[in-house]
């Protein structure tokens, strides 16, 4: 795939507060579920656990995440992520990592 063709605005992340906890949903091309991770404060850690749907990828950014958003918030967070293009290059992947990337940092730097 034509790593043009996977626009920014494309993949979207929105945020919904479950109280103090916060909940990230990342979806992009055709939405659906492919891996949720969870990241909450232990003492002066922070843990996480995953849940990766088989034959999805994206619990390779959920779980970083996570752990990112959790540690800058000291509040315990959920990802949960569905992104899929079809015929993806590895380069394809490279980018849509980037663009996920840049959106949790836009998302941090608006909420801490």
């Amino acid at each position: 795939m034509d790593t043009s063709l996977i626009h920014p605005d494309d993949i979207e992340l929105s945020e919904t507060m479950v109280g103090l906890d916060i909940l990230l949903l990342i979806t992009g091309g055709v939405r659906h579920i492919g891996a949720a991770s969870t990241a909450y404060v232990d003492g002066e850690n922070i843990q996480v656990l995953t849940s990766a749907v088989p034959h999805h990828k994206e619990h390779t950014l959920t779980e970083a995440i996570a752990m990112r958003v959790a540690g800058a918030t000291r509040r315990t967070v959920t990802v949960v992520m569905g992104i899929h293009y079809d015929n993806l290059s590895k380069e394809g992947i490279l980018e849509v990592g980037k663009i996920v990337n840049d959106k949790v940092d836009l998302y941090l730097m608006q909420h801490i």
